[in-house]
């Protein structure tokens, strides 16, 4: 009988996809299942499973029997310390041997996996460990200098912990209801100092394959490549646990981000299908070489925030294809997608895509009435009998095509005008001097909010770059619609996950202005 796997158009996702479907993909049922087993045990051994880009060269592969082992080894010395079901271990490793153990071995004892991004600090590290309260945390060898701050038990992941691991048996039968809780996973977002842990139950590796076969295209046989950390949801749901569920090799990356490094490891892992941050586009754009590598990729995909034209058309050019676009927040999954691999659903520019089956996706208006095309609202979801908001903004077209009009709070408005950051970014991103472009509005006495821009430029950012710029957002743009304002700056800040953080911009201007 076909599986989903089978079919590759847009029609028969609307035609086929259920969630009876979905469950047909997986050995466990509704009510057993555990995501090590799924995502290990029930494939080939010698299938290579995972390679690692290293950031200073070189490259690591284990295969599914390799993963499979190991973790059987860690779930066993969890059991062997005395970590029951239902406890936490964290784990703050880059994609190595030692992550995907420890990832998996944790599921399959039963205990909650908590993957943590590696560039926190000790306050950043102390706060998601007193929240979640972790058994153990087993932390990479470089930033072993954090232990003290961790206030848990902690195992340095060296090579003297493998071999302790060694000499346990890698034999274990997962026994976890697909209700159990199996991982937490902490936001990038910024709105709080700790944003709330999102809590993943096995049953969750069916509901992200979603995303898998319409986001990224996940087909066997693929290879793919997610440069995203492995403690985000790209990088971790996307990149790491829906294409293992496939038996599909992945590609990671781990270290300090090279876009050279990474156009490398395409060449070298002839990767086919490709889904990145739109800021990893933008970097291996500004670093040029794209040319001298010869590239495999059939696919390519990009989630995060929306990726600026001059980067879209560089992507085009570089892979002879348009990046297709899937959106969705942590807290309520993927709903819009391009269906990459679908040949009867064109690409379009700057596009979101459709709603994924079975998902139910509209914009609205203030009042809560649905937006005709064109018309600029607030994307939100249908649950159970209301409509949850997703706090973004975007638009449909004719052809019922999603465009994302920015966050919510990313609104400038300006002597009754609103205007939209993204696309006074996007236009800015246009001018060959510019390499990252920022849009804020602030107070102003007689238009209420001005634009201001924040800039990065290799060129000295003086008064005449600055007419410049403004006179190249006029004669694209309306003519209303530029930055008064513009700010030069070494570098823009970023949520760990990649986007530009407006937010802290907003901060800094409010706390300079509080101080005048």
């Amino acid at each position: 009988m076909p599986k989903l796997t089978d079919y590759t158009s847009y029609a028969d996702a609307q035609r086929h996809c259920t969630k009876d479907a979905l469950w047909a993909l997986f050995d466990g049922d509704r009510a057993a299942l555990n995501i090590a087993h799924e995502c290990l045990d029930r494939h080939p051994r010698e299938r290579l499973a995972v390679r690692v880009a290293l950031a200073e060269g070189g490259a690591e592969s284990y295969s599914f029997g390799e993963l499979a082992d190991w973790s059987g080894r860690f779930a066993n010395y969890l059991k062997a310390r005395g970590i029951a079901p239902g406890e936490r271990v964290a784990l703050m490793v880059e994609p190595s041997l030692h992550f995907y153990l420890a990832l998996y071995g944790a599921m399959k004892a039963g205990c909650v996996a908590v993957p943590l991004f590696t560039l926190f600090g000790p306050d950043g590290l102390r706060l998601r460990v007193d929240d979640c309260a972790p058994k153990l945390l087993l932390l990479a060898p470089e930033k072993a200098e954090l232990a003290a701050a961790a206030g848990t038990e902690v195992v340095i992941a060296d090579d003297d912990f493998l071999a302790e691991l060694a000499g346990y048996d890698s034999a274990i039968a997962p026994a976890t209801a697909a209700r159990d809780m199996a991982m937490y996973q902490y936001t990038s977002g910024t709105t709080r100092e700790l944003p709330d842990a999102v809590r993943h139950r096995h049953q969750s590796v069916v509901t992200v394959m979603l995303a898998a076969l319409y986001g990224t295209g996940l087909r066997p046989g693929d290879r793919l490549m997610i440069p995203s950390s492995t403690a985000w949801g790209h990088g971790l749901w996307h990149g790491t646990l829906s294409p293992h569920a496939l038996g599909i090799t992945t590609a990671s990356y781990a270290g300090k981000f090279d876009p050279e490094r990474l156009m490398a490891a395409l060449e070298e892992f002839e990767i086919t299908n490709l889904s990145a941050a739109a800021t990893h586009y933008r970097m291996m754009k500004n670093a040029g070489g794209a040319e001298r590598h010869r590239f495999r990729i059939e696919k390519l995909s990009f989630t995060g925030e929306p990726m600026d034209s001059d980067t879209d058309r560089w992507v085009e050019r570089t892979f002879g294809q348009l990046a297709r676009s899937f959106y969705g927040t942590t807290e309520v999954g993927v709903l819009l997608t391009s269906y990459p691999g679908a040949e009867d659903l064109p690409a379009k520019p700057g596009a979101l895509g459709k709603p994924v089956p079975g998902q139910q996706v509209e914009v609205h208006d203030a009042r809560g009435r649905p937006c005709p095309p064109g018309q600029v609202g607030e994307i939100v979801v249908r649950r159970g009998d209301g409509w949850f908001p997703t706090k973004d903004l975007g638009q449909i077209d004719e052809d019922g095509y999603f465009f994302h009009g920015g966050r919510a709070d990313d609104v400038i408005i300006s002597a009754g005008w609103t205007m939209g950051a993204v696309e006074i970014e996007d236009t800015l991103l246009k001018h060959p001097d510019v390499r990252e472009a920022a849009a804020i509005g602030v107070p102003d006495e007689v238009r209420g909010q001005v634009v201001k821009a924040f800039i990065v430029s290799p060129r000295p950012g003086d008064d005449g770059f600055v007419g410049e710029l403004q006179r190249f957002a006029q004669e694209r743009l309306s003519r209303h619609e530029y930055p008064r304002q513009v700010a030069f700056v070494s570098e823009l800040p970023k949520t760990p996950a990649g986007k530009v953080n407006r937010k802290i911009l907003r901060d800094r201007e409010a706390a300079a202005r509080a101080e005048t």
